[in-house]
């Protein structure tokens, strides 16, 4: 077997992380674990097939003795016992990264999946902060002059990274003439520079697991983990893991993932739009009982989000692990003082709603946003570090109510649509241009947005959903006339042509075929078409 990184000039200190040693110990992980992998991402297929088929999903009855046994996670190491407010973003540029860690958050999410286009230079930039930050050498100047150096260690955000999911390849590094597993590449060369050094200082190495789709797909990483730990000398267990519920499947098998998981399982994490995207995907043939009113409208409050994040908050405690709540992604604008305001009070009703269900921390955005989160959660947690002792037995959730869209309150309209376009253009464009974390109209945008916003169009113009605002239709002809408004309206706003030419028209074409209605033109995800747009196979040649 052999493998190929190719170089990344343009990123200073890229030579320190692809090194021959690194490399060969990601060619180890893709040399036991890549077949397996495949073999899963067939087995997807297959079980949406099935539920399509049936029109439904349940609890799995093989595994019934494993939601019934009496079993718990391991005990968190010190470093993750209190998580009430964690910050998520990007570990490139370098300056986003200093600004995280000293963001005044408990946790850290590194992100290289939803929130970090993978462009090579920002897989290899990105890797390379997260070196210097283990070690605390971490800093920035500015062109302007103006230094960025980390906070002390106490003060500093643990981090925790989070890969690519298991779907997504990299076109960059290449495992006997084929592209690697992305997940492989961001995990192996992370763990492979920092494993040691962050177990030594007792600061992890800690990870966030994306995308699953069952409990086999987190026993693979489980062994991922177990290989790698012996492979670098490392006791069994050090390495820990938080799993997102961010797929509906993964919701029906949440005791068997932290199961599968549990020498290494830290916890689960709510999300919200990656996890609506799950269910249009994997109903998007069951007619109009799941077509979900604009996305706007469907609250965490909604009869199925609450019967998810009771279901996780009560799974994560009967099993000794951490509840974290979804994502504030408001970004404080301070020319526009009221709308601030308003939303920064949302924002607190919000994680004071996640608090009081029982979350044992959440997510934030902005560093702004880090004060509020902590407020709500010091006064529902005190001096405890987290409420999992807080048992959730008065929860008893039935595949019915995870499944019950139709309840959802709120109503699909033309307005809602135009929104869904020009939030999924404006935000392929800027993540092919390299930037994968996008404020829109005063929110933090990542892939899940444009996942759940091209999806809901699709599924409109499947149902030919009637618009409550306008009466109209939704059909593929009124799509398209209203993405070339909403592309010419980006045109205006960007006044730059060039850029428009290179990264919003194409973006535009993408979308417009994703939305098709069409089954052919359905993507299971949005990145990989993307992906291979903004890589090409020059690339490779």
């Amino acid at each position: 077997m052999t493998i190929t990184a190719y170089p990344a000039p343009t990123v200073a200190g890229g030579d320190s992380i692809l090194t021959p040693d690194a490399l060969a110990f990601v060619e180890k992980l893709h040399q036991r674990f890549a077949a397996t992998r495949r073999d899963l991402l067939d087995a997807r297929v297959e079980a949406r097939a099935q539920a399509a088929a049936s029109g439904t999903l349940d609890f799995l009855p093989q595994t019934a003795s494993v939601r019934e046994g009496d079993w718990t996670v391991a005990e968190a190491p010190a470093a993750l016992r209190d998580r009430r407010v964690e910050i998520t973003g990007p570990a490139s540029p370098v300056k986003m990264a200093i600004n995280a860690l000293n963001s005044g958050a408990k946790v850290w999410l590194a992100d290289l999946e939803d929130a970090s286009t993978p462009s090579w230079h920002n897989v290899v930039d990105a890797l390379k902060n997260l070196t210097d930050a283990a070690r605390g050498t971490l800093s920035f100047t500015s062109p302007q002059g103006k230094t960025y150096t980390l906070v002390p260690e106490a003060e500093r955000a643990v981090v925790v990274m989070r890969p690519r999911g298991w779907h997504l390849p990299e076109a960059h590094v290449r495992v006997d003439g084929e592209d690697a597993v992305g997940a492989l590449v961001d995990f192996g060369l992370h763990f492979f520079h920092n494993a040691r050094h962050l177990a030594e200082t007792k600061q992890g190495p800690y990870y966030y697991l994306p995308k699953l789709e069952s409990h086999l797909e987190a026993r693979l990483w489980d062994e991922v983990f177990t290989f790698a730990e012996a492979e670098l000398g490392l006791e069994h267990g050090t390495i820990r893991a938080t799993v997102l519920i961010e797929t509906i499947p993964a919701a029906f098998q949440m005791d068997e993932i932290l199961y599968e998981l549990r020498d290494h399982a830290s916890g689960l994490n709510a999300g919200r739009w990656d996890y609506l995207f799950s269910i249009i995907k994997y109903f998007r043939e069951a007619g109009a009982e799941f077509v979900m009113p604009d996305r706007a409208d469907v609250a965490m409050t909604a009869p199925m989000m609450r019967a998810y994040t009771d279901l996780l908050v009560a799974t994560c405690h009967k099993r000794g692990a951490f509840a974290m709540g979804g994502m504030a992604a408001f970004i404080p604008n301070r020319r526009e003082p009221d709308v601030t305001a308003a939303a920064i009070d949302k924002v607190r009703a919000d994680k004071t709603r996640e608090a009081q269900d029982g979350f044992d921390g959440s997510w934030v955005a902005h560093p702004d946003l880090v004060p509020v989160c902590r407020e709500v959660f010091d006064a529902e947690l005190g001096s405890e570090p987290n409420q999992v002792v807080r048992q959730r037995d008065d929860v008893t959730v039935t595949a019915e109510q995870l499944l019950d869209v139709a309840s959802a309150p709120g109503s699909v309209t033309e307005a809602g649509l135009r929104a869904n376009l020009y939030v999924a253009v404006a935000y392929t464009a800027v993540w092919l241009s390299g930037n994968g974390a996008v404020a829109i109209h005063n929110l933090m945008e990542d892939a899940a947005t444009a996942e759940i916003s091209r999806s809901q169009v699709w599924q409109q113009i499947r149902n030919e959903v009637v618009a409550a605002d306008t009466g109209r239709t939704i059909t593929a002809e009124l799509v398209a006339g209203i993405l070339e408004e909403e592309t010419q309206r980006l045109r205006a706003e960007v006044q730059d042509e060039e850029r428009f030419t290179a990264y919003y028209q194409p973006a535009a074409d993408l979308i417009g075929r994703l939305v098709s209605g069409r089954d052919e033109d359905f993507e299971d995800f949005l990145t990989l078409p993307a992906y291979r747009q903004l890589t090409g196979k020059a690339v490779l040649a």
